[in-house]
């Protein structure tokens, strides 16, 4: 398998997911702005859609969607226990995050990154960011460690990823303890401190 990724995008997420599966896989950076990959590669012949992530499996299928992707990483491995089984309630509870997290939360992140964004237009975002990490803040309220419970899931490596998007939007995660505290404990995972390092990010 080959994932297609850009540094610190929500692309880190099945990265992440990727590492704790335990399986083998390839990496290939792309440039969206350019629209070509490291090895000089057309994106668009990989992801029609242009943007991270993609997983190309190795019968040349494509994957897209980070949601979808990571749920898929979880069921190849099913001992890792990234995902409870299909069908079961608790399996509907990490789709309910992920897809949370997909439509509202990264959602809300997006006007941030675009230059063409007018600072009325980023203090809506913001506004907007602030609203939801407030409703993760309540979920996180109490006490368990992951966003589904006490064990990990690929919802908490997603949930990860975009709360780490609040240090270069000014945002910060101060006003948010238990979701801090999240981000604190995620970043001691070896899987995460692997993924970061591998995509020349700060741990």
């Amino acid at each position: 398998m080959k994932l297609f990724y850009a540094p610190g995008a929500c692309s880190l997420s099945p990265h992440i997911a990727l590492r704790e599966a335990g399986l083998d896989f390839q990496l290939e950076k792309v440039d969206p702005a350019a629209g070509t990959t490291e090895s000089g590669l057309a994106y668009a012949t990989i992801n029609a859609k242009g943007y991270v992530p993609a997983l190309q499996l190795g019968d040349g299928q494509v994957l897209t969607e980070g949601a979808a992707i990571v749920q898929y990483i979880a069921d190849l491995a099913p001992d890792s226990g990234l995902a409870p089984a299909p069908g079961s309630l608790a399996r509907t509870r990490v789709q309910e995050h992920l897809n949370y997290l997909a439509s509202e939360v990264h959602k809300a992140f997006s006007p941030l990154f675009r230059s063409t964004t007018s600072e009325d237009g980023r203090e809506t975002a913001r506004a907007n960011v602030r609203h939801q990490l407030d409703f993760i803040e309540q979920t996180l309220n109490d006490g368990r460690a992951f966003l589904a419970g006490d064990t990990f899931s690929v919802a908490d490596a997603y949930l990860f990823v975009v709360a780490t998007w609040t240090k270069p939007t000014g945002i910060g995660l101060d006003t948010w303890p238990n979701l801090k505290g999240f981000v604190e404990r995620m970043a001691l995972r070896p899987t995460v401190q692997a993924a970061l390092q591998a995509e020349g990010l700060a741990a």
